[in-house]
């Protein structure tokens, strides 16, 4: 089904049509806000109304999803990025994405360029970091999740930027991400060596880089 990102109003479609085309978007995307389909008639009327009828379920502010869909674990990812659209999701968000930590953050970590306001999430709990410059363009990866788009730094970037951001979510938890990703092949020594360059934290990354060979 074809995504609108417009924010205008359509015509106002029949309530009927109008509730099945959530649910069918709903079934195609996993998430759904009312914008997405407000050029094709369909109002924030129509999903509430779905809502108490109990076919969909609200997962944050002006956020839906059907009542019967798995979302999985990457749910509140899907809904943060949905949200914050120029967004990267990072640090220990990310590292739970590539499987590199048990940890589970109940905030979404999220990059934004430095000079940028910040968002209202949409009542997606989010944690934001200013990030500027190659630290935050390089290592953006793309994935499709649970039928939506979801902009994640890789592997060796966001291991990178746990050592650059060690003092707010702890030296051990980046030492357990680099290891892990090593121990898994999740990582190569170049990239490593490169991101840590792009993050300005390659002496104090060294040490343990050279402990790998």
């Amino acid at each position: 089904m074809k995504r609108h990102a417009g924010r205008g109003q359509g015509k106002r479609a029949p309530t009927g049509a109008a509730e099945e085309m959530v649910v069918r978007y709903l079934g195609a995307q996993g998430i759904a806000r009312p914008r997405d389909l407000a050029v094709d008639g369909v109002s924030r009327e129509h999903f509430r109304r779905l809502a108490a009828k109990g076919r969909i379920v609200r997962l944050a502010r002006g956020m839906y999803a059907l009542a019967e869909a798995e979302l999985g674990e990457h749910e509140s990812l899907v809904a943060a990025c949905k949200a914050v659209p120029h967004g990267v999701i990072c640090l220990l968000s990310a590292l739970r994405f590539h499987g590199l930590t048990t940890q589970a953050p109940f905030d979404v970590w999220m990059a934004l360029p430095r000079a940028s306001r910040v968002p209202s999430g949409g009542g997606v709990p989010i944690r934001f970091a200013w990030f500027s410059g190659a630290a935050l363009t390089e290592g953006v990866e793309t994935h499709r999740v649970e039928g939506a788009l979801v902009r994640v730094y890789g592997v060796e970037k966001t291991i990178a930027d746990c050592f650059k951001y060690r003092n707010k979510i702890g030296l051990d938890v980046a030492l357990e991400a680099l290891r892990d990703a090593w121990r898994l092949r999740k990582g190569t020594a170049d990239e490593l060596w490169r991101f840590a360059r792009v993050c300005r934290v390659g002496n104090v990354m060294r040490p343990y880089l050279e402990g790998l060979a």
